[in-house]
């Protein structure tokens, strides 16, 4: 059965992740698009370096082809963001990407883009889930991608500059160029050295890249840029004095940060310097929108400058539908991934980073110095995470404790309310919170608290965690 997460379809390789299911997603997509009359418009295809992404980027486009579907095929591997932005360029409705994003290497899947490089809410992939646990093999319609590319109904594109141009054109390059910042930069053998290179080194940083070889191991970590991954970016970024390190995961839509110190900095704390840099140094106006499971320092900030903090459910859909509706000029996740209001309505590691070195040039304060700052001036919120593998039988009882019988446990701290959104939200009088909500992207229950401690973080979670019987 093909079922769609929070970041689009994702199975293990050579269990579900085959060709038999690939070509019956593309199908699926083919049958949506010519039932709601778009088809003519073609779609976008796209890949990353992970195992297999290639031949089943092919696999797709031979279904689009062979449905008379005309596809625009990103020839060379791609940031995720990258291929986005083509969805929008094109003008195209809907898009894929070959890609598993920051999952284990023994993943691949398929992320669903809609019109204006949107990702997919939750009425597409309903209906992209029916349309294929309904299809077999005899409903696939396919030609041969030479073929494709011959008959001219499979093109080959390539929209690396005009991304990196927009990028380009949306930074203050003159500032930049005067700072002459020196920045390491960690694909984690992922998708983003080019773009992220062509982007630093044309507004004269001087950059080094490290792991950035093809290694569909990604060298044996979780290609996810945090504290625990980094710590070789980490190590360098002190001992070489780099103003700036940067991590990006597998497909380049999220991003982790080194300090010129070597200290990891968190993603609550990326998006909340930038939010930060928006209203005060570029005197931007607007709300900002945060997922629930990210810090509540956002919200701090946002009263301050009389704006608002939307809270959405997990899943960059839900940010992007926020951003559109309240014309926030920035949303993201505590995960790392973010984009700002008049670049695409994705996540995008790539500018994410760009605009960061941006604040440092502008601001002239390096990292370390802007988050004292803003420490100083709203409170130092942290956040604890716990990610567990359960049993199916305990999984089971669990999501029947939780959210069946709506269980909490006999809380130490009192509690203001409760929210069974996504998952369970405990929001604490004192500020804090906590969630308990199962993964959309892998088969985990993650648990995250954010108190002014770290730790009073960790006891509610140890808390909960002992509540409900649940083994670290």
């Amino acid at each position: 059965m093909i079922r769609f997460g929070t970041g689009g379809w994702r199975a293990i390789i050579g269990d579900e992740f085959i060709r038999t299911n690939i070509v019956i997603v593309a199908q699926a997509l083919a049958l949506l698009m010519k039932r709601e009359k778009v088809a003519d418009h073609g779609i976008v295809i796209g890949y990353d370096k992970r195992f297999l992404s290639d031949k089943a980027s092919r696999w797709i486009a031979e279904v689009f082809a062979g449905n008379g579907i005309a596809v625009n095929f990103i020839e060379k591997v791609s940031p995720t963001p990258l291929i986005m932005y083509t969805v929008k360029s094109f003008a195209c409705d809907y898009g894929m990407a070959v890609t598993a994003s920051h999952n284990p290497a023994d993943y691949n899947g398929i992320k669903i883009f809609t019109k204006g490089g949107k990702d997919a809410d939750l009425s597409v992939t309903g209906k992209l889930e029916d349309l294929a646990n309904g299809l077999t093999q005899e409903d696939i319609r396919t030609i041969p991608f030479e073929e494709g590319v011959r008959r001219g109904i499979i093109r080959r594109v390539s929209p690396f500059n005009d991304y990196v141009d927009t990028i380009i054109s949306m930074i203050n390059v003159e500032k930049i160029r005067n700072s002459e910042l020196k920045v390491l930069v960690d694909p984690m053998y992922g998708v983003s050295k080019a773009a992220l290179q062509t982007v630093l080194i044309t507004v004269r940083c001087e950059v080094d890249v490290i792991n950035d070889r093809h290694d569909t191991s990604f060298g044996g970590r979780m290609p996810s840029p945090t504290k625990e991954t980094l710590g070789k970016l980490s190590d360098m970024v002190r001992e070489g004095n780099y103003d700036v390190g940067i991590g990006t995961d597998g497909d380049a839509d999220r991003l982790g940060i080194i300090d010129e110190e070597g200290t990891y900095v968190t993603s609550n704390d990326i998006m909340s310097l930038l939010y930060y840099y928006l209203l005060e140094y570029k005197n931007w106006k607007g709300p900002v929108v945060r997922n629930l499971s990210t810090t509540h320092l956002l919200d701090k900030i946002a009263v301050d400058y009389g704006q608002i903090c939307y809270e959405v459910p997990v899943g960059f859909k839900h940010i992007s539908s926020k951003m559109i509706e309240s014309g926030a000029i920035l949303g993201g996740e505590s995960s790392g991934g973010l984009t700002i209001k008049g670049h695409i309505k994705g996540k995008d590691g790539i500018f994410a980073a760009a605009l960061l070195v941006e604040m440092i040039s502008v601001t002239g304060k390096r990292i370390r110095e802007m988050l004292t700052l803003l420490h100083d001036k709203y409170g130092t919120f942290y956040m604890q995470e716990e990610n567990l593998a359960l049993t199916a039988e305990k999984e089971a009882d669990l999501k029947k404790r939780l959210f069946e019988n709506r269980e909490l446990p006999v809380e130490m701290d009192p509690i203001e309310r409760v929210s069974y959104e996504d998952g369970l939200k405990i929001y604490y009088e004192n500020g804090g919170w906590l969630v308990a909500r199962f993964s959309g992207t892998e088969k985990l229950l993650r648990v995250f608290a954010e108190m002014t401690t770290r730790k009073e973080a960790r006891r509610v979670i140890d808390h909960f965690l002992d509540h409900f019987d649940i083994s670290e």
